[in-house]
């Protein structure tokens, strides 16, 4: 069998650079990469918008060549400039979609693969507190609501920018004295945005949550459609969705009729302000005030219109930046979460024996104030096979969490061949290590990739030797495409005892030193749990190995039997020394030991 190669270690990007609090430094972290690209595509941005801002100018221009009948000259080459920028538009227009959809799609799936690293490096205790569909949620929903904002920020904002930029330096340079009215409309904005944009992300917050809430709540009922058609509760199942679906919709036109009312009120205003500046101008012309033409006239009026929609554009950005800085906070909710396996700096593990000691070792939940494991001492050789077993609660799970180090001893320690884990590097540590779960755990694709799964490179030899000794290539070999076979969601096209033959030949492909097995036959019946048992048989030989088990079948050719009750050991020996001590082991299921020794080999202890 060929061991696993090492796994790379990869750097989160995003490791310290994550600002929960400013997420405009985040952005400005994500987007640096692509620096020039972004300066490029402003600068093309703006040679491509400069007719919206020229053209007043033009046609004022234009105007007075008519009005005070001046050379036509002049005419023809206010069109000629005027054309010459409008057919600059095309190549600019797409150098401007390349330079700037390019930067931000590397972003986005920067901020993915950071978020994808992020969960694989979570404690298992973060991901028991986190549902599966609010991550999904993260990664899908809210990259793609910080792309949103990112495209449409550039497109409508460098769009409302350059264009007030432009207006304000024409008028600037043709009437100043209109200049200081033109500058009162954007602190006008300024000051409506700054008093509504609270009580927006407030808005925008929950409105997050309870869309997080409405996936997680999906992901939940997809997950127990058998259960829920075998029960007939289907109602029930529907009734927590639409209870989900109804918070969703009261969110949702909170947020909408805040909008709305922040939308009309910046439009009534800004437009206002643009009538007064109309009125204005038009009496200045009038009575000759500073020596405004005609065509000066058409060139404001034009501008209160076009600098009025500007501003009102950058104000209809304010629901779409907010939605979008609340999307990189709650990406930052997975970025900045410190309940990490920390590896850095530690040992590698470059061979494993199999010696696991387990000295004085205690672990209490944060969320409990009672131990699950308590001064727990074990020492186990190399190649022994220990059963656990207890009653529920006993604390044999954790203990298995333990060995694999998804926690840590919150008392004593555990020695790996002598080594203190809290000196080694896990992830090095569990490519000598294979699990084989009572529910296999399996995805959807073939049957070679979900064997040689994590594997760099398994040749064909390899995959179909591990599953002839899982005893599962007979049964791979009359499916339609044989190894290419693939195998539904979760193995949904296999029956129990083939998926977990198949989670067998997963672990012997990685000729494991420590092997755990959790319940691994419980689920099967008697002809599917013998295959399996042969197959267990071949992977346990040679290997340290701990196992969870209530068949008898399982655990009785155990080395050593470790009987836990209330997280501490109570009892320890082989099967039948046990049950001739007519201790716990022989109390926990049977009233006499002769008897509990007459049961059949498959009999549920």
């Amino acid at each position: 069998m060929r061991r696993s190669a090492p796994a790379p270690v990869v750097r989160d990007t995003l490791d310290h650079r994550f600002r929960g609090e400013h997420p405009l430094l985040t952005l400005r972290y994500l987007f640096h990469d692509d620096r020039g690209k972004l300066a490029v595509a402003v600068a093309a941005y703006a040679v491509k918008h400069s007719p919206i801002w020229l053209l007043p100018l033009i046609t004022a221009d234009v105007v007075d060549v008519v009005v005070s009948h001046r050379p036509i000259s002049r005419l023809w080459l206010n069109v000629g400039v005027l054309l010459g920028i409008l057919f600059l538009n095309y190549p600019m227009h797409l150098l401007y979609v390349r330079s700037l959809n390019g930067s931000v799609r590397r972003m986005s799936t920067a901020l993915r693969s950071a978020l994808v690293r992020r969960m694989q490096q979570l404690s298992i205790g973060y991901h028991s507190r986190v549902s599966a569909g609010v991550l999904q949620a993260k990664v899908i929903r809210d990259v793609e609501t910080i792309e949103q904002m990112a495209q449409q920020t550039s497109d409508a904002g460098l769009a409302a920018v350059m264009t007030l930029l432009g207006g304000l330096t024409v008028i600037g340079l043709r009437v100043p004295a209109f200049l200081p009215i033109f500058l009162v409309i954007v602190p006008a904005a300024a000051l409506l945005v700054t008093r509504l944009r609270t009580r927006m992300r407030m808005h925008n917050e929950s409105f997050r949550r309870e869309m997080e809430q409405l996936s997680s709540r999906v992901s939940e009922m997809a997950s127990l459609i058998p259960i829920t058609r075998a029960h007939g509760v289907e109602t029930t199942a529907v009734g927590r969705v639409d209870g989900s679906l109804r918070q969703v919709l009261l969110s949702g036109l909170r947020l909408d009729v805040l909008n709305g009312r922040f939308g009309a009120l910046a439009w009534i205003s800004l437009n206002t302000l643009g009538v007064g500046c109309l009125t204005g101008s038009a009496l200045a012309a009038y009575y000759g005030w500073w020596g405004l033409t005609p065509g000066d006239v058409v060139m404001l009026s034009a501008f209160f219109t076009t600098l009025t929609g500007s501003t009102t554009s950058l104000i209809s950005l304010t629901p779409v930046i907010t939605k979008g800085l609340e999307s990189v906070r709650s990406a930052g909710e997975v970025l900045e979460a410190p309940d990490l396996e920390s590896n850095a700096g530690k040992a590698e593990v470059a061979a494993v024996e199999g010696r696991i000691c387990f000295e004085g070792v205690g672990f209490t939940y944060p969320e409990s104030g009672q131990p699950a494991v308590s001064g727990f001492d074990l020492a186990v050789h190399a190649g022994e096979t220990v059963a656990l077993v207890g009653p529920s609660g006993a604390g044999k799970s954790t203990i298995l969490n333990l060995l694999i180090g998804f926690i840590r001893p919150t008392e004593g320690r555990i020695l790996l061949d002598g080594v203190d884990m809290a000196r080694l590097d896990l992830r090095s540590y569990r490519r000598f290590l294979s699990v084989v779960p009572q529910e296999s755990i399996l995805f959807e694709g073939s049957v070679r990739e979900n064997v040689g799964y994590g594997l760099p490179e398994v040749d064909e030899r390899a995959v179909r030797d591990a599953l002839r000794a899982a005893n599962a290539l007979e049964f791979v070999e009359r499916l339609p495409d044989g190894l290419d076979t693939v195998i539904g969601q979760r193995g949904a096209r296999l029956s129990g005892g083939q998926k977990q033959r198949l989670a067998i030949a997963r672990a012997l492909i990685r000729d494991p030193r420590v092997l755990i097995l959790d319940e691994a036959t419980s689920a099967l019946d008697t002809r599917s749990e013998s295959l399996v048992q042969q197959a267990l048989a071949r992977l346990v030989h040679g290997r340290t190995v701990f196992v969870v088990a209530h068949r008898l079948s399982t655990i009785r050719g155990a080395d050593r039997i470790v009987v836990m009750d209330q997280g501490r050991i109570v009892e320890i020996g082989k099967h039948e020394e046990l049950l001739s001590r007519n201790g716990a082991y022989a109390r926990m299921h049977l009233p006499h030991a002769a008897v509990f020794r007459s049961q059949p080999e498959d009999q549920i202890i």
